[in-house]
């Protein structure tokens, strides 16, 4: 096998090629990279966008008790703070995972988290009420938050500096191959769910089934463990260490030098306003069209097995139409991202994405709205995740690009977990009095976008620029 896949050829960051596209020139273990890292997030992202469609559905039956059915506004509420949690469990993951990265290897550490996220999201199909539910999206959110660091310090490091933008680029776009897998397991189990009586699969309800299935993404940890070694630049790096003293990873060595303290501050920043966009805003537009959907189907007289089967479907459609838009968002990222600057292309997104949560917001009422509102959102706010990706790599050095790029990621979803919370309370408290409390409370958090905004002036160019290394 290692021979198949070139682990036996020319060193990986060899090939540079400055004419023609931007794969000519690489090898087949430059694709394996690629292709290893990209499963690694795609089904990351399967396990995100799973957990976005099954959270209501789990919670009305999680919450429900003896007395009757759970209320409204507890559905709402803990379902806001099983996001937090699962965002805290995330960030905390990210931050320990983005250290483990830079001292015992990539490869080794991606392997890893892949196994913690797997395992744990089986287990959620079994929680048997709030809690332990919570615990199993906690330690799922562990191995999720520490997989994007190690993946696309992996591939940044391996591959040539002219095809690094795109790699990671395209690396992102394939994020929304999970999301979109995600969508359309939640559109199958809702056709199941609609030849029941009881709403019931095989005696479970289909959100359990949701949490099976991405279990599966365990299998990837094998095909690591037998292809994938560590980075060139990162065993030389630990060679160096080993003869200087001088530390890889941890967060006293990140901060000790102002450059990379400046650029650790500034990329979380960046990361606070895309992160709470999408997760305390963005994906609870799939929760917004229930609510417009549950009164068109109720005025049309369904209830029960048939009315739930049809929500489960429809919001598989809502997560499909968001991740069309993000798709081709994020494969174009990473030209706009040469053609512009990198500092140019977060601008146009930052105001782009809060435009069209805006629009989302104020104005999705009807079925053919979701055919080119969320579209169009989706592009605007996942595009900014492919440009993280590609730049948050370029402001570390190898030594730290892990813990760099954790850090960035990472601390941006401690803030970021109290998003869902705060539009839960927006929605609960401060516009309850308004026919659909979500939709003013979503305006009112669009405005975090402004931050990246604010940020931009001090954030470093790296178009066209080498990775960089300790002076």
């Amino acid at each position: 096998m290692a021979d198949f896949i070139g682990l036996n050829s020319p060193s990986p960051v060899s090939a540079n090629h400055d004419d023609g596209p931007w794969w000519r020139g690489l090898t087949r273990y430059h694709w394996f990279v690629l292709v290893v890292a990209a499963l690694g997030w795609l089904f990351d992202c399967l396990d995100q966008q799973l957990f976005n469609l099954a959270r209501m559905p789990a919670m009305k039956e999680l919450l429900a008790s003896a007395s009757g059915p759970a209320t409204a506004g507890d559905v709402s509420f803990y379902g806001g703070l099983s996001t937090c949690i699962f965002l805290a469990g995330w960030a905390t993951g990210g931050l320990i995972f983005g250290v483990v990265g830079d001292r015992i290897g990539r490869a080794k550490t991606m392997m890893l988290t892949i196994l913690i996220y797997s395992f744990c999201t089986g287990l959620s199909a079994l929680s048997r009420g709030f809690w332990d539910f919570a615990f199993y999206r906690f330690i799922t959110g562990l191995g999720v938050g520490g997989e994007f660091a190690v993946g696309v310090a992996l591939v940044a490091e391996v591959m040539p500096d002219r095809a690094r933008p795109y790699a990671l680029g395209l690396l992102q776009a394939l994020s929304a191959v999970g999301n979109f897998g995600a969508a359309l397991i939640g559109i199958g189990l809702g056709q199941m769910q609609l030849l029941t009586e009881t709403g019931l699969i095989a005696g479970w309800a289909p959100w359990r089934w949701k949490f099976v299935i991405g279990a599966i993404p365990a299998v990837l940890a094998l095909v690591i463990r037998a292809g994938l070694k560590e980075p060139e630049r990162w065993q030389a790096m630990k060679e160096q260490s080993r003869r200087t003293g001088q530390a890889l990873g941890g967060y006293a060595a990140l901060f000790a030098d102002p450059r990379w303290r400046k650029n650790a501050i500034v990329g979380m920043l960046l990361a606070c306003a895309g992160v709470i966009g999408l997760w305390g805003i963005g994906f609870f537009a799939i929760d917004l069209q229930q609510s417009v959907l549950r009164k068109t189907f109720e005025a049309q007289g369904l209830a029960g097995a048939e009315l739930a089967g049809r929500l489960t479907i429809w919001s598989g459609v809502a997560s499909m139409m968001i991740q069309v838009g993000a798709f081709a968002g994020m494969m174009l990222a990473a030209r706009i991202c040469q053609r512009l600057g990198r500092r140019a292309f977060f601008a146009v997104f930052f105001t782009a994405a809060m435009l069209s949560t805006m629009l989302v917001f104020r104005y999705l009422n009807d079925v053919t709205d979701f055919w080119w509102m969320l579209p169009i959102m989706g592009f605007c706010q996942l595009s900014l995740f492919a440009g993280y990706a590609i730049y948050f790599p370029e402001l570390f050095p190898t030594r730290l690009r892990s813990t760099g790029t954790s850090f960035c990621y990472n601390v941006g979803r401690f803030v970021a977990a109290s998003g869902p919370f705060l539009l839960g309370q927006l929605s609960g408290s401060v516009f309850a009095g308004s026919a659909e409390p979500m939709r003013p409370a979503g305006l009112v958090m669009c405005l975090v976008f402004l931050l990246g905004l604010a940020v931009l002036p001090f954030a470093p160019e790296t178009r066209g620029r080498p990775l960089p290394e300790d002076d």
